[in-house]
C-alpha cells in the first residue's frame, strides 16, 4: 500500500438516540486525530432492531448506511459500540442476533474489529461463554490503567494512563486469560481495560471509552441525576471519580444534598454543570489517538500480510 493507505472502516453505532450523534462525532474526531498516515472512509451503520424514537429512526434512515453493507466485504475493519442495556441477560437483547452474526462474519472473513464496552461483553460471551459480572454500583470516572503487555498496539504509550470507564458490569481478567485473551492494560479499580484475541480475525476489546470527548462523563452524570430527580432511578448517582476539581466536587455535593431534600425533575435546570465544563481537560486524548493510530497501522499490516496482529506480534518497523 502507499504511504497514504486508504481504509474503509465500518462504525456500527448502537448508542441510544440521545447519544447517537455525539458518539458518531467522537469516533470521527478520534479517527481523524489518529489517521495522519491513512485516508479513512467511515461508513456508519446501526442495528435495525434497536428501539429508537421517531427522530432517532429518521436520522439513522437518512444518514446511516443500509445494514446490508456490513456483509458487502468492502470494509477493512469494524468498530462496534455498546448499546443501552434493556435486559440483564445479553442474549435476550433485541439486537443479539445481528450482533452475533457480525461477530461470526468478522471472524470468518478475518476482518479486524474493535468491540467497545457492552459490545465487548457480548463478543466474549458469544465467542467463549465468558459472563460479565455486576459491580455493586455503576463505576464512572477516569481510571489509571497500567501496561500489562509489551504488545505493539501499545507502542509509544507511557507505563500508565487515565481512560474513562462508565459501566455496570465487568469481566474477570483471569477468565479472559484462561480463554486465550491477552490483557494489554489493566486498572486496579476498573479491571481489564484493553485486551485482545486472535482467532481467524484479530479482535481488540475496550471496557473503557478512549473515544469519549472531555465532557462525556459530565453529560452522563447529568443524565443520571436527571433520572434520579424524575424518579426513574432509585439511588442518587455517584460522581465520576478522578474527573472534577475540588471546587466542582463541592458544588456537586451541595447540589446532591439539595436534590435529596427536594427531589423534583425541575431542579435539574439548576444543576451546576456550566462551571464544571470550564475546568474539564481532555487528558486522555493523546493516548487514545496513539492507540487508534497503532490499531490502524495493524489493520494495514493485516491486509498486507496475514497474522501480524497476534498476541505479542510486531507492527511494521515504519509504524508511527
Amino acid at each position: 500500500m502507499s504511504a497514504r493507505a486508504r481504509l474503509v472502516i465500518g462504525l456500527v453505532n448502537n448508542m441510544p438516540d440521545a447519544a447517537l450523534q455525539t458518539t458518531e462525532h467522537q469516533f470521527r474526531d478520534l479517527l481523524g486525530a489518529a489517521c495522519s498516515d491513512y485516508e479513512i472512509e467511515l461508513r456508519i451503520f446501526s442495528f435495525p432492531e434497536l428501539i429508537r424514537g421517531e427522530a432517532g429512526h429518521a436520522y439513522v434512515t437518512e444518514h446511516y448506511a443500509p445494514i446490508d453493507g456490513l456483509w458487502s466485504g468492502e470494509l477493512d475493519a469494524f468498530i462496534v459500540t455498546g448499546a443501552e442495556p434493556r435486559t440483564p441477560i445479553l442474549a435476550e437483547e433485541a439486537y443479539w442476533q445481528s450482533l452475533t452474526q457480525l461477530i461470526e462474519f468478522a471472524n470468518e472473513t478475518a476482518t479486524p474489529a474493535i468491540w467497545s464496552c457492552l459490545a465487548a461483553h457480548a463478543a466474549v460471551l458469544h465467542l467463549d461463554g465468558i459472563q460479565r459480572h455486576p459491580f455493586g454500583e455503576k463505576i464512572s470516572g477516569l481510571f489509571r490503567c497500567a501496561r500489562a503487555s509489551d504488545h505493539r498496539l501499545l507502542a509509544g504509550l507511557p507505563a500508565s494512563w487515565c481512560i474513562p470507564h462508565s459501566r455496570l458490569n465487568t469481566l474477570d481478567p483471569a477468565e479472559l486469560v484462561e480463554a486465550g485473551y491477552e490483557i494489554l492494560s489493566l486498572s486496579e479499580q476498573a479491571g481489564a481495560d484493553t485486551f485482545m484475541l486472535r482467532r481467524r480475525a484479530p479482535f481488540v476489546f475496550f471496557q473503557g471509552h478512549p473515544e469519549y470527548d472531555a465532557a462525556a462523563l459530565l453529560r452522563e452524570y447529568r443524565r443520571d441525576v436527571g433520572r434520579f430527580l424524575a424518579g426513574t432511578m432509585d439511588r442518587y448517582p455517584e460522581m465520576p471519580r478522578g474527573y472534577f476539581d475540588d471546587e466542582t466536587v463541592a458544588a456537586f455535593d451541595a447540589f446532591r444534598a439539595r436534590a435529596q431534600r427536594q427531589r423534583s425533575h425541575d431542579l435539574l435546570e439548576e444543576f451546576p454543570d456550566s462551571d464544571a465544563r470550564k475546568q474539564l481537560v481532555h487528558v486522555w486524548h493523546d493516548v487514545a489517538a496513539r492507540l487508534y493510530r497503532n490499531w490502524l497501522t495493524a489493520v494495514v499490516a493485516e491486509h498486507k500480510s496475514d497474522g501480524l496482529l497476534t498476541a505479542g506480534g510486531a507492527l511494521p518497523a515504519s509504524a508511527p
